[in-house]
């Protein structure tokens, strides 16, 4: 069973690439990742990395921080 952070972080990181309407195959392109990385992200699937979550924010064009902020 996937830890809380672990789904609110997927919900928030779904959330926002909704909002830039973004696909989950664009998104990954963008990040650097594949995409079912991102997948198994916003499923909680995945514990991710401190390293991947600073490129996730990047792609955001965002900080870290505001990454977090309604979790």
């Amino acid at each position: 069973m996937a830890s809380q952070i672990l789904i609110q972080f997927g919900e928030a990181v779904r959330a926002r690439r909704i909002a830039e309407k973004l696909s989950q195959e664009d998104f990954a392109e963008i990040v650097g990742v594949h995409r079912t990385y991102v997948g198994m992200i916003e499923r909680a699937e995945k514990n991710i990395t401190l390293c991947n979550i600073e490129k996730i924010a990047k792609a955001f064009n965002i900080s870290i921080s505001e990454l977090f902020k309604d979790i």
